[in-house]
């Protein structure tokens, strides 16, 4: 079985029986697993980062309209069914990898309406591995009472992202 396969088992196990799951008891009590897009290996990038030279703090606006404070630390480029793509990375201050939302060619279709997050973290030799194998949706994809930072603009692609996490069943 796959690193990711045995991922996958252990964040629906999480997500059932946890009490610091998202998800309310009621919802626990129903939950038969997150529905994911089958692992793609072609979805899988090691990529250089363009820092910017100013690293601004930025407010990203959150699902309960509030506002969560990032650095805008840096874009990656890479190409997706043959189309070039920018998004940038967030950091939060007291953090060590980077956080990405995005949204794509599937999101309020197949992924959930405000798009998909990744934990970003910088490889040995300075690049970074951008894995859409682990997309994954906001905890308020799961619970509205949950505060998630929505897809800044800069971060939404046109190519459809078939990997990681799908909308969830609720």
């Amino acid at each position: 079985m796959s690193e990711l396969i045995e991922f996958r088992k252990a964040k629906d196990h999480f997500f059932k029986v946890s009490p610091n799951s998202p998800l309310e008891p009621s919802q626990q009590q129903a939950f038969s697993g997150i529905p994911y897009y089958d692992e793609d290996p072609d979805l899988r990038y090691e990529l250089d980062v363009e820092k910017f030279s100013s690293k601004e703090t930025v407010n990203i606006q959150t699902s309960t309209d509030e506002y969560a404070e990032y650095i805008s630390w840096g874009k990656i480029s890479f190409s997706l069914h043959g189309e070039e793509c920018t998004l940038t990375l967030f950091k939060q201050k007291g953090t060590e990898g980077f956080f990405l939302p995005f949204a794509d060619g599937t999101t309020r279709i197949e992924t959930y309406s405000s798009g998909r997050y990744l934990d970003v973290n910088v490889l040995a030799n300075g690049q970074i591995l951008l894995d859409f194998n682990l997309a994954y949706n906001p905890n308020c994809a799961y619970n509205q009472q949950w505060s998630c930072p929505i897809t800044p603009p800069e971060n939404r692609i046109k190519p459809p992202v078939r990997a990681g996490e799908k909308t969830p069943y609720l």
